[in-house]
């Protein structure tokens, strides 16, 4: 660990947010599983590896873009934030379009899963209920 940069602070709150996806997922599919049956389970885990992966590429941006300059952080996170936007929505359309998916499965999971996995890393980081947090060490 160098002083000037630190560790990667982003991309270990991304891997902390992604590791909750172990709950997460599993919850997802079974749920979609349940109610839509083998496609629906299938679609579900397509919908959270999407996401999984926009975060993963989200935390990559920002922890290599903050090593350059604070500039070079600010612009990683505005553009970063636009270029995973028209990569999520051109991943969901491309597997939409050639592999068969329960859209109603896939698009929901991706939602849910997605705003599941940040607000509970959000509220874990606010109650302080991880006392030594991955991005600290």
């Amino acid at each position: 660990m160098d002083i000037e940069h630190g560790p990667a602070i982003e991309a270990n709150l991304a891997r902390s947010t992604v590791a909750r996806g172990v709950y997460v997922g599993p919850a997802l599919i079974l749920f979609f599983g349940l109610l839509r049956g083998w496609n629906g389970a299938w679609s579900a885990a397509l919908g959270i590896v999407v996401v999984i992966a926009n975060f993963m590429l989200s935390g990559a941006i920002l922890s290599n873009s903050a090593r350059i300059s604070l500039q070079a952080y600010h612009v990683a996170a505005l553009i970063g934030f636009f270029l995973r936007l028209v990569l999520f929505i051109g991943a969901v359309y491309l597997i939409a379009n050639l592999v068969e998916v329960d859209r109603l499965a896939f698009g929901l999971s991706a939602v849910i899963s997605y705003f599941a996995l940040l607000t509970w890393e959000a509220v874990s980081m606010t109650k302080g209920r991880e006392r030594e947090p991955s991005w600290r060490r």
